[in-house]
């Protein structure tokens, strides 16, 4: 069990958060095996039409990639039900007398400045409102966007062993979210290990001050930022956007199809359009959270390399009529998905604000 139920006075907010979380797993549990067992068709239907000259079962694999949709549609929905639950149950109250002591605190440290955290407010204790992409749910919402995309592209698409290569990658990315990326067990432990000791309760006045000092500052900046609510999925569309346009590219080396490279192209121009804003978005957020000293952070060096050959692709492309140029596109595209890559891994290799270690 999470908590320590046999503490007062949050034993009756633990019992109902260890309810909760035991339901959300139990029922993402159960949607994640529904999609392996998808996953395991869609990778046999891929890898046989990948090695066929003919295709086989192709509106059997329009409905399979509509199936893993509609899975991940009904999880993402579950995912959204739980953070409500979360902003529910969960609020950081403080008694009144401390929260006196602590709002003549803020005004003093904001100094009639706009910037700052805001004041406590008794009668509305703050709440986490907590955005749908944290922690491994960032890989559930990426890989959902992903399979949308693929099943767009899945009509579109008349190269059997292109649309084989969407179904081998959208069973590559559930078989990483079941594996290494679970968002339902453990349901958000990073974010359970900062607010369990506030749930379990047993401490003193100041002890309990303090604890809110921590919270408080990550709460607002954090998990309530607006800036969450856009940066981070723009970021992560961005990247099912860059899956497709690799795939594309790939075909495009092994044999020219103009209708396959135009399907990489529409995806990229998109993907390239949300990963701008993203980045862009990014900027004032960093400012407000970290200050000044955000800018050599590993993964924003490795996004803007990123973007960096996301552009050059997309400025090649242009010139894609002239010799060889078209193969050369084709190679900064893959290039692109492995720039990708390697932004995702910065936040294990690297220490930084991104980090994961």
């Amino acid at each position: 069990m999470l908590f320590n139920l046999a503490k007062e006075p949050g034993i009756t907010v633990v019992a109902k958060i260890t309810g909760l979380i035991h339901t959300f797993s139990l029922v993402g549990n159960c949607l994640l095996l529904v999609l392996i067992i998808l996953a395991v068709l869609s990778a046999i239907l891929g890898t046989v039409n990948l090695f066929r000259t003919k295709p086989l079962y192709t509106q059997g694999g329009t409905r399979i990639i509509r199936l893993v949709s509609l899975v991940f549609a009904a999880g993402f929905l579950w995912i959204c039900w739980f953070h409500y639950q979360l902003y529910t149950h969960i609020s950081l109250a403080l008694p009144a007398d401390l929260a006196n002591w602590l709002n003549q605190q803020l005004r003093a440290a904001k100094g009639g400045a706009a910037a700052g955290l805001p004041l406590y407010d008794p009668q509305n204790p703050p709440r986490y409102l907590i955005p749908f992409w944290i922690e491994n749910e960032k890989y559930y919402f990426w890989f959902f966007f992903y399979a949308l995309l693929a099943l767009r592209a899945q009509g579109q698409l008349a190269h059997h062993r292109v649309r084989a290569g969407l179904h081998i990658l959208l069973a590559v990315q559930v078989v990483i979210l079941v594996v290494f990326a679970n968002p339902f067990q453990p349901a958000l432990p990073r974010f359970f290990a900062e607010v369990r000791p506030w749930l379990e309760g047993g401490l003193s006045p100041m002890a309990r001050l303090g604890l809110f000092m921590q919270l408080y500052p990550r709460m607002i900046f954090y998990y309530n930022s607006g800036y969450m609510w856009i940066h981070p999925p723009l970021l992560f569309m961005a990247y099912g956007c860059i899956t497709i346009t690799f795939l594309t590219s790939v075909a495009m080396l092994v044999r020219r199809d103009p209708a396959v490279e135009i399907v990489g192209y529409d995806a990229a121009k998109f993907g390239y359009l949300l990963l701008t804003l993203g980045m862009l978005l990014g900027y004032p957020w960093a400012l407000q959270a970290w200050g000044p000293n955000w800018w050599w952070d590993p993964k924003i060096c490795s996004s803007i390399m990123m973007w960096a050959v996301f552009s050059t692709y997309l400025h090649t492309r242009l010139y894609a009529h002239k010799p060889m140029m078209w193969y050369f596109s084709s190679i900064l595209g893959i290039v692109c998905f492995l720039a990708m890559v390697f932004t995702v891994s910065a936040s294990f290799l690297f220490p930084g604000e991104h980090t994961f270690q």
